[in-house]
C-alpha cells in the first residue's frame, strides 16, 4: 500500500516492502521523490527520514531542471534528430506510398503522403524506433539471460517519462522506454541488464548493486551519463 508524506513543496510516495534498508530516490526527468521502507516502518519515522534528506532531494531536482531537455520536435526540414546517440538531420519526401524512414549519412529522411501533420510524422518516427528496438533488444535479452541465470517471459516498449525501464518480478516481464532508440546503445544494453537483473533481485538494495557490480562494473557511470544526456520534451 502506497501512502503520501507532503513536506512543504515535496511530495514523497511511501511504499513498504520486504526491504532491509530504506530506499529514497528523486525520479527523472520530473523529479517525482519514492521512499522504499521495510514493511514494518511507520510512518512518522519514514517522515522524519525525510525530513533529514530534504536538502538532498531539493538539490537533485535542481540538477534535473538544469539538465538539457530537447525541444519539441516540428518534423520539418533540416530538423536535428537523434538515433543511437548520433545527431542526424531530418529530410522530408512526401511520396504515395506507406510512410518510412531512410537513414544515410548524417541525415534520416522521413517519407510521408502528402499533407501529413507532425502529430502524424511524430507517429511514423516513433513506430521506426519501435521497430529498431524490436531488432535488438531480443538479442541483447538472450545474451544476458544466462550470465546472469533468469529467463524473461518477455518485454514490451512503451514510453515512459520518468523511467528508462521497468522491471515486473512477479510476472517476469521488463519495459523498455522507446527513448532509449536516440541513446547510444551500450546504454540500451545497460538498462536492459539493470531490469533483468531485478528478477534476480526485484529491490535496489546491496544483492542488486552486488549483481550490476558483477555483471555491468561501470552501471554508475552509464547511468549517470544516460541521467546526463538530454531528456525528452515535455510534451508535443
Amino acid at each position: 500500500m502506497q501512502e503520501t508524506i507532503v513536506l512543504g513543496d515535496v511530495v514523497v510516495e511511501l511504499t513498504r516492502k520486504d526491504v532491509k534498508h530504506v530506499h529514497l530516490t528523486v525520479h527523472p526527468p520530473d523529479g517525482r521523490v519514492t521512499l522504499v521502507a521495510p514493511r514494518t516502518t511507520r510512518t512518522e519515522v519514514a517522515r522524519a527520514y525525510a525530513i533529514t534528506k530534504l536538502g538532498w532531494i531539493r538539490s537533485q531536482r535542481q540538477q534535473l531542471e538544469a539538465q538539457a531537455r530537447e525541444t519539441p520536435r516540428e518534423f520539418v526540414e533540416r530538423e536535428s534528430h537523434y538515433l543511437w546517440g548520433r545527431r542526424y538531420l531530418l529530410s522530408i519526401e512526401e511520396v504515395d506510398a506507406k510512410p518510412t524512414v531512410k537513414v544515410s549519412h548524417r541525415r534520416l529522411t522521413l517519407l510521408v503522403r502528402p499533407g501529413t501533420t507532425a502529430d502524424q510524422r511524430a507517429e511514423v518516427i516513433h513506430g521506426w524506433h519501435r521497430a529498431l528496438l524490436h531488432a535488438v533488444l531480443p538479442g541483447l535479452i538472450a545474451t544476458w539471460q544466462p550470465k546472469l541465470g533468469v529467463q524473461a517471459t518477455g518485454y514490451f516498449l512503451q514510453r515512459m517519462k520518468t523511467k528508462w525501464g521497468s522491471c515486473n518480478p512477479r510476472l517476469g516481464t521488463i519495459r523498455i522506454n522507446t527513448e532509449l532508440a536516440k541513446k547510444p546503445k551500450d546504454l540500451l544494453e545497460y538498462v536492459v541488464v539493470h531490469e533483468l537483473a531485478h528478477l534476480v533481485e526485484p529491490t535496489h538494495n546491496e544483492r542488486f548493486v552486488a549483481v550490476l557490480d558483477r555483471h555491468w562494473p561501470r552501471w554508475r557511470e552509464s547511468r549517470s551519463e544516460l541521467n546526463a544526456l538530454p531528456l525528452g520534451p515535455a510534451s508535443r
